[in-house]
């Protein structure tokens, strides 16, 4: 895992991938062209967070977290070993926010990439943030 052209997914991005398409559509669309991240613990939080989702509108959990494993060949999960060095600076960028997405800022951190997410949290922490509705812009190259 090297630094470069690549974006660190938040939990909640994992989450509209699997109750959505344009995520899951935008995935598959670069996943040969850049390298998306995510910290162990958001898929562990997606896989909490979904099948209740999918049980309150009456839909299968069951396939829900069979198209969040399938996310998981696109969406490299870092294990926490990897990205505990950055958690104090991580938590200190995060610490007027909230301080449970130290995670994703540290792996952001780690790799020097931005973060993708719809967790206004993040705004503001010195990170470059992209949301679903413009983050097409940085997947094509268009950022600079």
């Amino acid at each position: 895992m090297t630094a470069g052209r690549g974006l660190v997914l938040d939990a909640n991005i994992l989450i509209r991938a699997v109750l959505g398409r344009r995520v899951r559509s935008l995935l598959e669309t670069y996943e040969d062209s850049i390298s998306f991240y995510t910290p162990d613990v958001c898929f562990e939080d997606a896989r909490e967070y979904i099948p209740q989702v999918l049980a309150s509108r009456g839909s299968d959990p069951q396939a829900g977290l069979a198209i969040l494993q399938q996310i998981g060949l696109l969406v490299q999960a870092v294990d926490q070993a990897l990205y505990q060095d950055f958690e104090q600076l991580a938590r200190e960028r995060m610490s007027a926010r909230d301080i449970e997405d130290w995670p994703v800022v540290a792996v952001a951190l780690m790799l020097s990439v931005p973060v993708w997410t719809e967790d206004r949290d993040f705004f503001g922490s010195g990170l470059a943030t992209w949301t679903t509705d413009r983050v097409e812009l940085y997947l094509r190259g268009s950022h600079v």
